[in-house]
């Protein structure tokens, strides 16, 4: 090879090794502003006398696309635009990951934080609990007042919310299950109403094909309403299949359910706390000391476990149970035996809130 041609030949490598590291710059330039535009340019516009531990809320609709989420971002004050959003989202490979919800973003945040909170789903949540025993005026007035909630049932009647859900009983009562409702800030009351009660129907449904052939129930419905008399009777959760047993046992014999929970919701929200011989004397379809059988509905929102607690009640011929004033309760077959218990409990508990007040 001449030495004409080698140098030539070199210099093409030596110009393309140039050409090569400075492209390699360019590029590195590039990502480095890029990263600056993506992770360190807030996009939160800065206020005046604002801490720096504050936070920005935003909320992302439902199957919103990169366009409309930039146009939603930017009605809520971030200093944001579809192109850099749809370039950040490319760089940073969530285009198809960001979730809908209400987000908590730090005041002066990047968009490639935002992008990738958005995209982790790291919303804010709010959260509701029904708890066992709880009656319908009591869910309303919680759901009512709930301030992350829309409230589209509030002053709504019993017919109208069942009517809304879908559901054809009596009344309102027990149909919804107790548990812990996670939801979206906004999000509709109907909602934690609807899910409640889909999930009492699954629950009821599953339980009531359990039903062996000496039940008294005859309905699901029959099921959710002794249910909740036993989630009101039960002061200890060990007891609650022996006061199943007690209460199917005198449905069996047609025997009064004679039970005070019921007689306190027959009086209402308006009851005081204390249950008088007048109120036991006074009929209404609640009163089981004066009326056989069951209630006309549920008079609290029962427990899985005291569901189950019916349907597979403990093997007991006990028809009486009085409490002992630890929370647990004494059963017994006969009235004697049960007047005995009575005598003994309650004289030990007077005796002891009589040493108590002197």
């Amino acid at each position: 090879m001449s030495r004409k041609f080698q140098g030539r030949t070199l210099y093409i490598r030596y110009s393309n090794t140039r050409l090569w590291k400075t492209s390699a710059l360019y590029l590195a330039a590039f990502l480095i502003i890029l990263y600056g535009a993506i992770f360190l340019w807030p996009v939160v516009p800065a206020k005046p006398n604002i801490p720096e531990s504050s936070s920005f809320k935003v909320k992302i609709n439902p199957k919103s696309g990169l366009s409309a989420i930039a146009v939603q971002l930017s009605e809520q004050g971030l200093t944001t635009n579809a192109l850099s959003l749809h370039i950040a989202a490319r760089v940073l490979f969530v285009g198809s990951k960001l979730k809908p919800g209400t987000y908590l973003l730090p005041y002066r945040a990047s968009l490639g934080n935002i992008l990738l909170q958005i995209a982790r789903g790291d919303r804010v949540r709010e959260s509701l609990a029904i708890i066992p025993g709880m009656t319908i005026w009591q869910l309303r007035s919680l759901i009512d007042n709930h301030p992350a909630l829309i409230h589209q049932t509030k002053g709504m009647g019993p017919k109208d919310l069942l009517q809304a859900l879908g559901l054809s009983y009596p009344g309102d009562e027990g149909l919804f299950y107790p548990d812990t409702y996670i939801f979206d800030p906004d999000d509709s009351d109907i909602s934690i109403y609807r899910r409640a009660s889909q999930a009492m129907q699954k629950q009821l449904t599953a339980v009531w094909e359990q039903k062996e052939a000496t039940s008294p129930l005859k309905t699901p419905y029959d099921l959710l309403i002794l249910a909740s008399i036993v989630e009101k009777e039960t002061g200890r959760s060990s007891d609650r299949s022996l006061v199943a047993a007690v209460f199917v046992n005198r449905l069996k014999i047609n025997m009064p359910l004679q039970t005070d929970p019921t007689v306190i919701y027959g009086i209402g929200p308006k009851f005081d706390g204390n249950l008088r011989k007048a109120d036991l004397r006074r009929d209404s379809p609640y009163n089981t000391y004066m009326r056989k059988g069951l209630p006309p509905t549920p008079i609290s929102m029962p427990s899985k476990e005291s569901l189950h607690a019916v349907m597979h009640p403990a093997n007991s011929e006990a028809i009486y149970f009085v409490a002992r004033g630890d929370g647990s309760s004494h059963f017994s077959k006969t009235l004697k035996e049960h007047e005995n218990a009575v005598d003994q409990f309650q004289r030990k508990r007077n005796v002891s809130t009589k040493l108590t007040s002197q």
